[in-house]
């Protein structure tokens, strides 16, 4: 009966609050109250513990001793730093991993691969940069005929067309058949830069294709490892090929 006797007294009392900060100080700022100190005092503690603990930690350190985390960091002017690991996904492949399906990549890679193809059997890769040049080896009975040997001459056809790799007509051929095809010079050059430009393309769409075949690889990888097998990982994912794992051997029933 008391303590409800007390409760019912203590829902007529009147709540007292701590004062606010007086008009004459009000230049000041803001009063602190108790729920302020407490904060305050709080984070005061909290700070003065750690630097205590820092301080105890750099007192009792050993020299000698060794923590894992040591082989990822490095000492760069006085501050320790992680080491950048090398890169594994670009963010082309990432985001066409997330968004896309290994059928879609697949699908996409083989008309990569389809189109490349084509543009091999227009251009025969005859004057591609980077390609290793052919080599002609003519073998010779004396010194005299070193000394004396014309590479025209030697394959019957007109000096200007020596440096061809290919269309070089004998002289035999030019004087009995009229040149066929585009002889301004102007028009030469146009066709120079056209096979240029085709080049290019190829070139690019190279590129397109083995970065389709490495992305394909990878999403099947991860699709691999949703299987509960035990693996172990033999060799880490780079940027052009994907991670390999070995699997235990399951018998199939």
């Amino acid at each position: 009966m008391s303590a409800a006797f007390r409760k019912a007294l203590k829902s007529n009392q009147r709540s007292h609050h701590e004062r606010s900060q007086p008009s004459s100080r009000k230049k000041v700022g803001l009063l602190e109250k108790k729920k302020d100190y407490k904060l305050r005092a709080e984070d005061y503690r909290k700070k003065r513990n750690t630097l205590h603990a820092l301080r105890k930690k750099a007192l009792e350190k050993n020299p000698d001793e060794f923590y894992y985390k040591m082989t990822s960091t490095k000492l760069q002017d006085g501050v320790h730093v992680i080491k950048q690991l090398a890169e594994e996904t670009t963010e082309e492949q990432l985001k066409l991993m997330r968004t896309q399906d290994v059928k879609y990549v697949e699908m996409k890679r083989v008309a990569e691969s389809k189109k490349i193809e084509r543009l091999k059997s227009e251009l025969h890769l005859l004057e591609a940069e980077g390609k290793q040049p052919n080599k002609h080896t003519f073998f010779l009975d004396t010194k005299k005929e070193v000394a004396q040997f014309d590479l025209a001459t030697h394959l019957k056809t007109a000096p200007e067309l020596v440096d061809r790799v290919y269309n070089r007509p004998t002289l035999e051929t030019l004087q009995k058949e009229s040149i066929k095809g585009v002889t301004e010079p102007r028009l030469l050059k146009t066709l120079a830069k056209q096979r240029r430009q085709q080049y290019m393309m190829l070139k690019q769409r190279i590129e397109r294709e083995q970065k389709m075949f490495v992305i394909s690889q990878k999403i099947q990888t991860r699709k691999d490892l949703l299987d509960k097998t035990r693996k172990i990982k033999v060799k880490k994912e780079t940027v052009n090929s994907p991670a390999i794992y070995k699997f235990d051997y399951k018998r199939k029933r």
